[in-house]
């Protein structure tokens, strides 16, 4: 029997480990790559779709298949974007909600350790009750938290007198917990208080949304008179802060890096058009650590407006919140940073350097570096080449994260979007019903007409929605009486049953005609699609056309 040796192994057999090792290796090598690539990577932005698919989607013809969805409009509080940072830099970020364990201890402060049957335990008479008694808020404050179990509650105010010896008055600031902002929103109600045998204090019945009045913040114009007002005034909301900043002196305007793109073709465009180049110019002027120049006045696309035209001089502050903006992102109005630009150069010898950009493709990452004092983007190329979203396309991608946390509803919308919640005292159930153009195009959308009609909508929601139920209805749809036949199993609420939230007596357009410099705002179909869809995320239970209603897809046949 010969001994064997590595000199005398078979070829074959070196050849096969050989090609093992190198293959291992190979494998290893590319776990490595994909390892550090899943690391690195950043997704360009929080939207599903990609960017070179929305710039398809902005700039193909109107006949394509694929179109832009306006009845739904998402902002910063609706997709839960927020980073550390700006939630760290809110107004309570450090509040802590009204809980039943923060009751308990309240309540233990007050009575003691000791049995609270035997403090106090004395009846008014005729069934009347002292509302200063702390008792009543912790009463009240339970029965909250029972009857409203969407709702956090922030803050409470000390309860008042109601009408009647046994009522009491009680103001509190809330938030939705399907709400990811910090906002805080204020309802008051009235309240019916028992006491029991063993001298608790019961909430016997309470009133409905804005009820307790005499809880209510006394109007400022009347104060200042000395007067009793015998008409109520509307509800001001004195955390809305949309003030115009200043730059100041002119050593703080040169001390400043602007970042400002004059208008281009996004002009007048539908506003998720709008929004995506908004975000594209705030996203750079982030990256470059620049102040961002926002022109307030808009342009709303006829798409929103009832005479089917554009119309200039909206403001930015009708839509979305400026107060949130200027906290959480460096920003200066348009009108401010030009007068003080002209002021400077006017005074002084020596203008402020500027670097003009004539075109898109000067990337964000070849501007990093610049010392100029304001960069100037100009888009006077023709369309689709003087958007402002081109900006973003390509390796910019990479570095420019659009900050859709920086963008929310505007307080005044969201004020109204929290009264009709709380009139239907937060237990509704919504259907987002979309018809209008889509329900009219049978090429693209074959079923969706009859899928929507009044008798197929009532069959189908009676397997979804019990009946007796609050239903709100969002949508599209023109014709008030169109949802009677459901009116005979729900009862059924749309967004023109509340007319009086912005009719010419409510403080929404009280604020906007400020705004507008004395001149009446128009509550536009933007407004009207933006409270239509927060309306709809509150909703206990949600039916939506497309996954719902209808086998049709979203965005036309054969794209599901």
């Amino acid at each position: 029997m010969k001994d064997s040796s590595p000199s005398t192994e078979p070829i074959g057999q070196n050849l096969i480990r050989l090609i093992g090792n190198l293959c291992f290796s190979v494998f290893v090598f590319s776990v490595l790559i994909f390892t550090v690539i899943a690391i690195t990577y950043q997704p360009p932005d929080p939207w599903l779709e990609s960017a070179p698919a929305l710039t398809r989607l902005f700039t193909q013809s109107e006949n394509a298949t694929f179109k832009n969805d306006n009845s739904i409009l998402n902002t910063g509080e609706d997709l839960q974007l927020s980073p550390v940072g700006a939630s760290a830099a809110s107004p309570d970020a450090g509040a802590n909600p009204i809980t039943e364990a923060v009751i308990e201890k309240a309540e233990e402060r007050i009575l003691g350790p000791s049995s609270k049957a035997n403090l106090g335990c004395h009846k008014m008479a005729g069934g009347a009750v002292n509302c200063s008694d702390p008792r009543i808020l912790i009463a009240v404050e339970r029965f909250n938290l029972r009857t409203f179990k969407s709702i956090v509650f922030l803050e409470y105010q000390a309860p008042v007198s109601g009408s009647k010896p046994d009522e009491c008055d009680v103001a509190w600031r809330f938030r939705n917990k399907k709400e990811k902002s910090w906002r805080k929103y204020r309802d008051f109600r009235r309240f019916k208080m028992e006491i029991g045998d063993n001298c608790e204090y019961n909430v016997g019945h309470s009133g409905g949304w804005h009820s307790g009045i005499n809880a209510r913040r006394p109007s400022r114009l009347n104060a200042a008179r000395g007067t009793k007002a015998k008409v109520l005034t509307p509800v001001r909301d004195d955390e809305i802060n949309d003030t115009i900043p200043s730059l100041g002196s002119d050593a703080n305007f040169r001390k400043g890096r602007y970042l400002y793109y004059s208008p281009g073709g996004d002009y007048c465009k539908e506003m998720n058009h709008y929004l995506w180049s908004f975000l594209c110019g705030l996203g750079e002027a982030m990256y470059l650590n620049r102040t961002f120049v926002l022109d307030l006045n808009m342009c709303l696309a006829a798409t929103y407006n009832p005479s089917k035209k554009d119309e200039e001089g909206k403001d930015f502050r009708y839509y979305f919140d400026f107060e949130h903006l200027k906290e959480v992102t460096s920003i200066v109005e348009e009108g401010e940073f030009l007068k003080d630009w002209k002021r400077w150069n006017k005074s002084r010898k020596k203008k402020v350097p500027v670097r003009k950009v004539v075109t898109y493709k000067v990337t964000p990452m070849q501007l990093r570096k610049d010392k100029s004092t304001i960069i100037w983007r100009q888009f006077d190329a023709p369309e689709p080449e003087n958007y402002w979203y081109r900006v973003c396309e390509g390796q910019a991608a990479k570095y420019i994260q659009r900050p859709w946390h920086a963008l929310w509803k505007s307080k005044r919308l969201m004020n109204i979007v929290s009264e009709i919640s709380g009139r239907m005292d937060w237990d509704f159930d919504a259907v987002h019903v979309v018809r209008g153009e889509k329900a009219q195009n049978k090429e693209l959308w074959p079923h969706l007409d009859a899928d929507t009609s009044p008798d197929a909508l009532l069959l189908k929601l009676k397997g979804m929605i019990a009946p007796r139920r609050n239903l709100y209805i969002a949508t599209n749809e023109p014709f008030y009486n169109y949802f009677d036949k459901l009116r005979s199993r729900y009862t059924v609420h749309l967004l023109d049953d509340y007319r009086e939230l912005w009719s010419n007596a409510s403080e929404w357009y009280n604020e906007t005609m400020l705004l507008n410099k004395g001149r009446p705002v128009e509550f536009d179909g933007y407004m009207r699609a933006a409270v239509d869809t927060e309306v709809l995320y509150r909703a206990k239970t949600r039916v939506e056309t497309f996954y719902n209603l209808t086998k049709d897809c979203k965005d036309g046949v054969n794209t599901c």
